[in-house]
């Protein structure tokens, strides 16, 4: 199995993760074009995924979908709160398949757990992706932990983990009070320490990457998120974050 993203923030994300002949998007918050050029970049092209799963209906990871699904004929995966929110405009239902937020389900080579989080959406859901031997957990978008949320992720070999902000340069940043009480709540987004703490919580001696993800422009930086998450691993495993322009490049799960 291998991942790589196409750009991770609020300005769009997508993930491509592959198993086998299977190759799956997780989000698309990329218009055709910018998909494409992204996805060049990894030596693919739209015509070579065979799915997409969808967290949640905020446009940054919902924005392409419908254009993009539309366009290639491509297979679209996400819950009924999502469908609901989104809206069905633009949403092709030959290609559309409404998943259960806690039901298994196979595309190709892929077993996908769907699991619900907490997150100022309608239903949302990250996933744990197997081919039957590694397990990548992605774990975007959500305001606090679960225990379900543990339990889903204890045990990959891979991980995405957000590491939205850094509380003390939210606190001091230019947003107004409301947007920063959103973020900073249990519906918000991951905070740089309370990641780690994840991480510390998740981690064992079969992990192999750790990558930090959707990192805010204004109210975190790149190093912040990579010593949080690095003073838990101690040298377990290479640990990366994902940029907003480049996402970051194909990783093996072996």
């Amino acid at each position: 199995m291998r991942f790589a993203s196409l750009g991770s923030g609020s300005k769009g994300n997508a993930m491509v993760v592959e198993a086998g002949s299977t190759r799956l998007l997780v989000d698309c918050g990329f218009g055709v074009r910018e998909l494409t050029r992204r996805l060049g970049r990894l030596g693919l092209g739209p015509a070579d995924i065979d799915g997409i799963l969808v967290t949640h209906e905020h446009g940054d990871h919902i924005g392409g979908v419908g254009r993009c699904a539309a366009k290639f004929g491509t297979k679209t995966y996400m819950t009924y709160g999502t469908l609901a929110a989104a809206g069905a405009d633009g949403l092709p239902a030959d290609f559309l398949e409404i998943i259960d937020s806690h039901a298994v389900f196979a595309i190709g080579d892929f077993e996908v757990q769907p699991f619900p989080v907490p997150h100022d959406a309608r239903e949302p859901v990250q996933f744990v992706l197997s081919d039957g031997s590694r397990r990548l957990g992605i774990l975007t978008d959500t305001g606090s932990i679960t225990h379900h949320i543990v339990t889903r992720l204890t045990g990959c070999d891979g991980l995405v983990i957000e590491c939205n902000h850094d509380a003390e340069m939210l606190r001091a940043g230019r947003y107004p009070p409301m947007l920063k009480s959103r973020i900073a709540g249990d519906y918000g987004h991951l905070e740089n320490r309370v990641a780690a703490d994840l991480l510390r919580r998740v981690a064992t001696d079969r992990l192999q990457h750790v990558v930090g993800a959707h990192l805010s422009e204004h109210n975190n930086l790149p190093a912040l998120a990579l010593r949080s998450l690095s003073e838990v691993l101690e040298g377990l495993c290479p640990v990366e974050v994902a940029s907003q322009e480049n996402g970051f490049g194909w990783l093996a799960l072996i």
